[in-house]
């Protein structure tokens, strides 16, 4: 978890157009929730493709699932050839989304996002009705534990109100 922190604080300080997603999302906003992988939503401009590339080359990011023995050329070109990946870097999993399931791209994602700061880092985590959408959305049974945590929280925040 640490290392996957550390890859969010690169991204800020490389000035990233990003909104963090997913487990470590939930665990901004105060769950407790045990996630193996960095989500993240991210701008497709050619400027932050490059930035990406910039942050993600050093931690030798290579694709899920494909046998190590295949080639496989990683730069900002790469990324703009996709939309959605899945890496494994040496920090940990990183996938990046251009598209989030349910609510749509970063544009769309930013107006239901919040900033916050991540040790001296400003970052934008996915706010907590959104993120319900979105795990809702992917429909996916290991997004089921993610969701009462949500709603949970989601509940604590409305009777806060």
């Amino acid at each position: 978890m640490f290392d996957l922190l550390k890859a969010v604080q690169m991204f800020s300080a490389a000035d990233v157009d990003f909104i963090v997603i997913g487990g470590i999302a939930i665990r901004g906003h105060g769950g407790s929730y045990i996630t193996e992988d960095l989500d993240i939503c991210y701008s497709r401009t050619r400027e932050n493709l490059k930035k990406i590339a910039d942050v993600l080359a050093p931690l030798s990011p290579r694709p899920r699932g494909i046998d190590d023995s295949l080639p496989f050329v990683f730069d900002w070109t790469t990324l703009q050839h996709g939309t959605n990946f899945t890496f494994t870097t040496s920090l940990g999993d990183i996938d990046l989304l251009g598209e989030v399931k349910g609510i749509g791209h970063y544009d769309d994602l930013l107006s239901q996002s919040l900033e916050i700061d991540l040790n001296g880092y400003k970052t934008k985590l996915l706010s907590i009705p959104a993120l319900i959408i979105a795990k809702e959305a992917a429909g996916r049974e290991k997004d089921r534990v993610g969701l009462q945590v949500l709603y949970a929280l989601q509940e604590a925040v409305n009777d806060e109100d």
